[in-house]
C-alpha cells in the first residue's frame, strides 16, 4: 500500500512538472523538470545563483550548485545563498539525488513527504533555516543516510521513530534547536554506536531510555530540554510512588559497572558522583582547546612523518604526541578538535568516546596522575622516560582479543592514551545489564571466554622473561564489538597511573599493576583477588590473574556477579560454587537458569565449571597458567 501510495505521488508529481514547466524543444530531463519546480518555488534570489537553471537546456548538469554522474543529478548544493521559499514535493523525482545541502537559508513551509522516495540519498542537511512542521516519518526510509542535519530551524511534532533505524548514519544526527516535543523514542537506542546524537535545545520531555547507543551519549546531547530526565542528566526521573529515580547502569561504563552495584533509586551520593563525571567532561574540553592553543600559539616545529610525528621540548621535558600504530592517521588536532563525551570514570583516570569526522571513532583515556614536576628538571626527563618506557610495554601487546593502543600523549601536566573503540560495552553489561537485556545464549558466552582467555594469556606469554601482569582481570574489563568478539582491556594502567616517582627499569619493563589489593572487603571487585592478595602478599602475579579470571568463567557460567549476596547463602561466588561442587548439587541450582534450556550445552558448561575451579584453587602453585587454561577452553569448540 504504502509502495503504491509512493508511485502515484511520483506520477503526479510528474504530471505537475510537465504541465507547469515551460519544456523547451529539445527536452529537458526529468531530473532537470525538478530543479525547475525547486526554482519556482524560490520566492528570493538575491545573489541570482540560480539565473544559470533554464529550461532550455538540454541537461541540468552544468547548472550552479549541482553535481551530475553519467547524465544523473547525484548532489545539489546551495547553501548559504539567502534564498527564500518552501522545498517542492517534485524533489522526489531526484531518485539518483546522493547529496541534498540547502543549510543557512532561509526556506519555510513543510518538510515533504516525498522525501522519502530519495532513497539514494547520503547526505541530507537543511539546517539554519526557517522550515516548520513536524519531521516526516519516511525519513526513515533513507536506509542509505550516512549525515542528517535538521538543526536551527521551526520543526515541532514528535521524534520519528523511524529514524532510529537508519542503519548508516554515522557522525552526527543533529535535531537541535527546534521546537520538538513528546518523549525520545527507545528505537533511537538502535543507532549505531559511532553516531552522536544532539537532541539539545528542544522541549523534548519524560525519561531518557536507557538502551543501545543512547548510553554512549554526553549529557550535552540532551541539555536544553528541561523536562527530560535520567541519565546522563543530573535530574532524575520520578517513579509513580513520587521516589526519583537513579541512572540505569550502562554497559559502556566499564569503570563503573563493577565497582558498583546497580540501584533503582537515587542516593544523595549518587548525584555528587554524577555531577562530577559531567565536570569532569566540562574540564575536559576546555584542557584539549587549551592544548591545542598552546601547540598552535608556540608551534614553530611542523609534525614529520618519522614514530614521534609531534614533540616539542621545554628543556629537557617536553611534549610529544607518538602514534604507536603504524595503521594510525589522526593527528593531535584531529582529535582535539573532535566531539569527546564521557563513557567511563575510574581510579586509573576517565575515558571519553572521541567522535573524528564521519564516522572515525576511538577511545581516550586520561590517566588520573598529577604534574610530574618543573619541565626542564632532570626528574621531569626521566619520569618521562619511564613513561615511554611502560607505554612501549603496552604497546607491544598486539592480538586480536586485547584492545589496542594506537597513539599517545604526554606532557608534564597531562598524559592521554588513545585505543581502538569498542562498542558493545562489556561482559558484566551483558551479563547484569537489567531485566531489559537479553541473556547471552551459551555459545556466545563460550566464544567471549575463549577469546577473554586467548587474550590474557597472550599477555603473559608474549614478553621475556614471563613478567607482563594485567593485574585487574574482571567482567568489566572484557569488552565486546557488535559480533560478541571479547577484547581484555586496561592492561598496564594501574602501573601508568600510579605516581612516577619510583625508579622503573626500562630495559625490564614489569607492568604491574599496584594498588589492586586495597579493594574494601567484601567489594564486587574484591572478589576477583585471589587469597594471596587479600592476605597482602605483594603485588599482582599471574597466577593471580588466573584466579580472577575463573571467578568470570565462574560469572559466566552462574549470571550472578562474584560479590556476596543473599542469592548466595551470602557468600562470595567462587565459595558458594566450590560448596556447591563438593555437595554434589544439581546443575540447575548452579548454572544461570537462562541457559537451562540449552540441555545440548551441558557437557561443555561442565567442563567449564571445571577450568574455573582449576583456576581458583587457593594454592597458587596448584593453578594452571593461562595458555593451559586458553587451550582447555579451545579443545571445547565453538556451539554444540
Amino acid at each position: 500500500m504504502a509502495g503504491a501510495r509512493r508511485r502515484s505521488l511520483l506520477f503526479l508529481s510528474a504530471l505537475f512538472v510537465c504541465l507547469a514547466a515551460p519544456l523547451p524543444s529539445s527536452g529537458l530531463t526529468t531530473d532537470g523538470l525538478s530543479l525547475l519546480a525547486l526554482k519556482t518555488a524560490i520566492s528570493a534570489d538575491p545573489t541570482q545563483s540560480l539565473s544559470s537553471w533554464a529550461g532550455s537546456d538540454r541537461t541540468p548538469c552544468y547548472w550552479a550548485g549541482v553535481t551530475c554522474r553519467r547524465g544523473r543529478v547525484v548532489a545539489v548544493s546551495l547553501s548559504g545563498l539567502s534564498l527564500s521559499g518552501y522545498l517542492p514535493s517534485e524533489l522526489a523525482l531526484l531518485t539518483s539525488l546522493q547529496n541534498l545541502s540547502l543549510s543557512h537559508n532561509n526556506l519555510s513551509g513543510f518538510i515533504p513527504a516525498q522525501i522519502g522516495a530519495l532513497t539514494a540519498l547520503v547526505s541530507l542537511d537543511l539546517s539554519f533555516n526557517s522550515l516548520s512542521g513536524a519531521i516526516p516519518s519516511e525519513v526513515g526510509s533513507l536506509q542509505e543516510l550516512v549525515h542528517l542535519d535538521l538543526s536551527s530551524n521551526y520543526l515541532s511534532g514528535s521524534l520519528p521513530p523511524s529514524i532510529g533505524n537508519l542503519p548508516n548514519l554515522a557522525g552526527v544526527l543533529n535535531l537541535s534547536c527546534n521546537r520538538i516535543s513528546g518523549g525520545i523514542p527507545a528505537a533511537y537506542g538502535s543507532l549505531p554506536v559511532a553516531v552522536s546524537l544532539d537532541l539539545q535545545q528542544n522541549n523534548l520531555s519524560g525519561g531518557i531510555p536507557q538502551t543501545g547507543s543512547l548510553l554512549n551519549q554526553g549529557p550535552t546531547a540532551f541539555s536544553g530540554n528541561p523536562l527530560l530526565c535520567g541519565f546522563p542528566l543530573k535530574n532524575p526521573c520520578q517513579v509513580s510512588d513520587g521516589t526519583l529515580s537513579g541512572p540505569v547502569q550502562n554497559p559502556i561504563l566499564t569503570p563503573f559497572s563493577a565497582e558498583t552495584e546497580t540501584k533503582k533509586k537515587w542516593s544523595p551520593a549518587a548525584v555528587p558522583v554524577l555531577v562530577g563525571v559531567i565536570a569532569a567532561a566540562v574540564v575536559f574540553v576546555v584542557l584539549l582547546h587549551w592544548l591545542c592553543r598552546r601547540r598552535r600559539g608556540g608551534g614553530k616545529e611542523k609534525p614529520s612523518k618519522e614514530k614521534k610525528v609531534e614533540e616539542k621540548r621545554e628543556g629537557q621535558s617536553g611534549e610529544l604526541f607518538v602514534p604507536v600504530d603504524e595503521g594510525f592517521g589522526l593527528e593531535l588536532e584531529e582529535l582535539l578538535r573532535a566531539s569527546a563525551y564521557v563513557v567511563g570514570k575510574s581510579r586509573t583516570g576517565i575515558v571519553y568516546k572521541v567522535v573524528v569526522g564521519r564516522g572515525s571513532v576511538v577511545a581516550v583515556r586520561r590517566l588520573s596522575e598529577g604534574d610530574d614536576g618543573a619541565a626542564g628538571g632532570d626528574g621531569g626527563w626521566r619520569r618521562r622516560r619511564d613513561f615511554e618506557a611502560e607505554v612501549a610495554g603496552i604497546s607491544r601487546v598486539k592480538h586480536p582479543n586485547v584492545v589496542g593502543l594506537r597513539a599517545y600523549y604526554y606532557a608534564p601536566d597531562e598524559k592521554l592514551l588513545v585505543y581502538d573503540y569498542i562498542p558493545n560495552g562489556s561482559l558484566h553489561g551483558a551479563l547484569h545489564g537489567g531485566a531489559a537485556s537479553a541473556p547471552l545464549p551459551w555459545a556466545a558466552r563460550l566464544k567471549i571466554v575463549q577469546g577473554a582467555a586467548r587474550g590474557l594469556a597472550f599477555i603473559h606469554e608474549c614478553s621475556s622473561p614471563r613478567r607482563f601482569v594485567h593485574g585487574n582481570i574482571k567482567s568489566s574489563k572484557i569488552l565486546l564489538d557488535e559480533d560478541l568478539n571479547a577484547f581484555v582491556s586496561g592492561f598496564g594502567l594501574a602501573r601508568l597511573a600510579s605516581s612516577q616517582t619510583r625508579k622503573l627499569s626500562s630495559s625490564s619493563v614489569q607492568l604491574v599493576s599496584s594498588g589492586v589489593a586495597q579493594k574494601l572487603p567484601g567489594s564486587p571487585s574484591s572478589s576477583y583477588l585471589a587469597p594471596e592478595a587479600r592476605a597482602g602478599g605483594g603485588g599482582s602475579t599471574q597466577k593471580g590473574d588466573v584466579y580472577a579470571f575463573g571467578v568470570v568463567l565462574m560469572e559466566a557460567l552462574t549470571g550472578r556477579p562474584p560479590g556476596a549476596a543473599a542469592e548466595l547463602d551470602g557468600e562470595e561466588l567462587e565459595v558458594f560454587v566450590r560448596r556447591a561442587f563438593k555437595e554434589e548439587r544439581a546443575l540447575s541450582e548452579i548454572v544461570d537458569s537462562a541457559l537451562l534450556h540449552e540441555v545440548h550445552a551441558k557437557k561443555q558448561v561442565l567442563a567449564v565449571f571445571h577450568v574455573a575451579l582449576g583456576c581458583t584453587e587457593p594454592d597458587p602453585d596448584s593453578r594452571p597458567r593461562m595458555r593451559a587454561v586458553s587451550q582447555s577452553l579451545d579443545r571445547l569448540g565453538g556451539p554444540p
